[in-house]
């Protein structure tokens, strides 16, 4: 008996068509089919075989910190991440070197949840 692999993340949100434009556009992710839920959201793929899942309706504050919870995403090039997400006005943090070598910078979402946004140490 084990676990396999991480299946998908969801995130609970206020307004999904907002949340749903950021996650497409800023972060470039796929948008996925959704089955008829009796609830609003909105589905994408995150990289080959996992998926980020919106749940509508948030009426409760987010509680999201990049040192706390945060999903974390790996990147091919975190240069250019920089300079798109500059150019969306998205909100971030400075690139950090984390111990390992890591490169990483902190994106927020419309409602408040952090995301990483990493290059893995070289090797």
């Amino acid at each position: 008996m084990k676990v396999c692999q991480l299946n998908h993340v969801a995130l609970h949100v206020a307004d999904v068509a907002r949340s749903a434009e950021f996650y497409r556009d800023t972060l470039n992710l796929p948008v996925m089919p959704r089955p008829a839920f009796d609830f609003p959201g909105a589905w994408f793929r995150l990289g080959v075989d996992q998926e980020l899942h919106l749940i509508g309706d948030r009426d409760q504050p987010v509680h999201s910190h990049h040192r706390g919870g945060h999903l974390a995403l790996i990147v091919d090039d975190l240069d250019q991440w920089e300079s798109h997400l500059d150019q969306r006005g998205a909100t971030r943090l400075p690139r950090k070197t984390r111990p390992d070598g890591a490169l990483q910078t902190f994106v927020q979402d419309p409602d408040g949840h952090w995301i990483e946004l990493c290059v893995p140490p070289a090797g």
